[in-house]
């Protein structure tokens, strides 16, 4: 059998229940539940970020023949808000994590949505950390996003590294940390960490378009009504800078500009909900682009009763 389950889908197709229900009915260790959840999400990272971030906690506890069953979770609310947390820093916080659950005898299961924090730890991408240059940073102050992009480009022509996606450039402080990292690698000898690529079974929750697009619509009401703006207002009010949140994008990019008077509350709303459809497109994107790449992606419907997807995961993974 392959050492660990990947639940994967976009936004909203419910891949957290599931993978807390799969949990539940796996074999047992000791009387106890034998599976534990890796998150694979980007921006569950960070403390008091739960509202925007879809961070339902209740999510991973189930009442199975009358009993409360908590599954134990891990890498959610491990970073602060206002930081940067990278690619480097999941995949090294997921390999502690990914070794102490298969050394208490438990099968780990990674669930979530951030395909290249998913891609990253299965296929065993060599990284290395790269600190902030603030020398350069302070050259590099006031200039445009069209700028450092021409810089950007330039330097990964010189380290002959790739383009590979827009979410390089779609900000100057996300092109200003690209720059950093590219100029790191040109200069210094770079020590690469060895990361084993993970055997998984992946198992991808499909969900129509349309389905997807009326829950996605219907969980942002919710949360707005649940208190999404409240809890934006409190991390202004904790000091963490507005850029800091916009960087984190979508939820907290749209509300910190509304807070700040930028919109009316209609034009975040309107423009955040196609922002969060938009999302789930290049979600399903990256994962189609895996199984290009050669991953073996089982593909689910996200409509089928609970119960049904749980037996269709344990089926395949028998096999």
């Amino acid at each position: 059998m392959k050492q660990m389950i990947t639940i994967l889908g976009p936004t909203a197709s419910g891949k957290t229940p599931l993978a807390t229900a799969l949990a539940c009915s796996l074999p047992f260790v000791d009387g106890k539940v034998g599976a534990e959840i890796i998150s694979a999400d980007s921006r569950q990272v960070y403390r008091r970020m739960d509202i925007g971030t879809g961070k339902d906690l209740d999510d991973y506890s189930m009442t199975v023949k009358g009993s409360p069953i908590n599954i134990p979770y891990h890498l959610i609310d491990i970073a602060e808000p206002g930081t940067k947390y990278n690619l480097f820093e999941y995949q090294r916080d997921f390999y502690d994590a990914y070794n102490y659950i298969i050394g208490v005898g438990h099968m780990p299961i990674l669930c979530g949505g951030t395909g290249l924090y998913i891609e990253a730890v299965l296929k065993g991408y060599q990284l290395s950390p790269v600190p902030q240059n603030p020398e350069l940073r302070q050259r590099l102050e006031g200039k445009s996003l069209d700028e450092l992009t021409e810089m950007l480009v330039e330097l990964k022509s010189r380290n002959n590294s790739n383009m590979h996606n827009k979410t390089d450039v779609d900000s100057c402080q996300r092109a200003i940390r690209a720059i950093e990292i590219e100029e790191y690698n040109l200069h210094t000898p770079t020590e690469r960490r060895e990361m084993p690529p993970i055997d998984s079974l992946i198992i991808g929750v499909s969900i129509d378009r349309e389905e997807r697009r009326k829950k996605i619509t219907c969980r942002l009401k919710q949360r707005l009504e649940n208190g999404m703006v409240e809890e934006v207002k409190g991390l202004l009010d904790e000091g963490i800078p507005a850029d800091d949140l916009i960087y984190y994008g979508l939820e907290y990019k749209f509300l910190t500009e509304y807070i700040l008077g930028r919109t009316t509350y209609d034009e975040m709303f309107q423009r955040l909900e196609i922002a969060i459809h938009q999302f789930a497109k290049r979600q399903m994107t990256w994962f189609r682009g895996m199984e290009r790449r050669g991953f073996t992606i089982h593909w689910i419907d996200a409509m089928l009763p609970m119960d049904e997807k749980v037996q269709e995961i344990i089926r395949i993974w028998q096999q």
